[in-house]
């Protein structure tokens, strides 16, 4: 229990001293555009940063050299735990944005964070807004930002860590619309850190991989219209390696 009292902790101690800050690269942002949005993702980077520290991760990552510097991507990933943003976020080149769930709103300050830093929610059912959301990352995308998608369309809570839900082929008009590049993201033992003890968090292995690129830029119109079935054959196929050496 103590750890998640110290992540919370840290957590609340860091959003209300940054808080001043927002308004400070506001208008930096309206001077120094790029400037003010890189600072502002190396401040939210760190705030997670800040937040891991409490909690006892061993956090094993591979693969980072497979993510392209040069233009933005479309990163896929599996999600069983919170952790998997507050992990992967820190690991990501400036900048990227996450299609996340609304959960993420109710938080205190960090929604203001997120929606400066191009970041876009799902709300449960609400097919409309959801649609608009996508509409607005595909903008993002073109302007030259990253995104971060969870496909699964929520936390998986299966029993078994290696499968994964079916991907909603939706989230991939992101691709279709940009034809940028995939980098597949396979995410094993965040949900041992702290759904499975909830509400205590409990320190543990958690191993992040990022593959090779799926560059759709080449894609036929039909290739397309398959390739969230096959992205999500590549991440279950990380999953299932990287599973077996937790």
């Amino acid at each position: 229990m103590l750890r998640a009292i110290g992540a919370l902790i840290m957590a609340a101690l860091y959003l209300i001293v940054t808080l001043p800050y927002l308004g400070i690269l506001g208008l930096l942002r309206k001077k120094w555009p790029t400037l003010g949005d890189r600072t502002s993702f190396r401040m939210v980077q760190f705030g997670f940063r800040m937040v891991k520290l409490p909690c006892g991760i061993r956090l094993d990552t591979c693969g980072l050299e497979n993510i392209p510097k040069d233009r933005p991507v479309l990163f896929v990933g599996n999600h069983r735990s919170y952790f998997d943003v507050i992990l992967t976020y820190p690991q990501l080149p400036p900048i990227t944005a996450f299609v996340a769930k609304s959960d993420f709103e109710k938080v205190p300050i960090l929604p203001i964070w997120m929606k400066r830093l191009y970041c876009e929610f799902l709300v449960k059912d609400d097919i409309r807004q959801n649609l608009e959301s996508i509409v607005r990352a595909i903008g993002t995308v073109k302007k030259g930002v990253s995104m971060f998608i969870f496909p699964e369309g929520k936390r998986n809570t299966g029993d078994d860590e290696r499968e994964l839900l079916p991907f909603h082929e939706g989230s991939f008009k992101i691709v279709t619309k940009t034809k940028c590049a995939i980098v597949p993201v396979a995410i094993c033992g965040t949900r041992d850190l702290f759904e499975n003890h909830f509400p205590k968090v409990k320190g543990g292995h958690v191993i992040i991989e990022y593959g090779k690129p799926i560059e759709t830029a080449g894609m036929s119109r039909e290739e397309l219209k398959g390739i969230g079935a096959k992205t999500r054959e590549i991440v279950q196929e990380m999953v299932v390696k990287n599973h077996d050496r937790l």
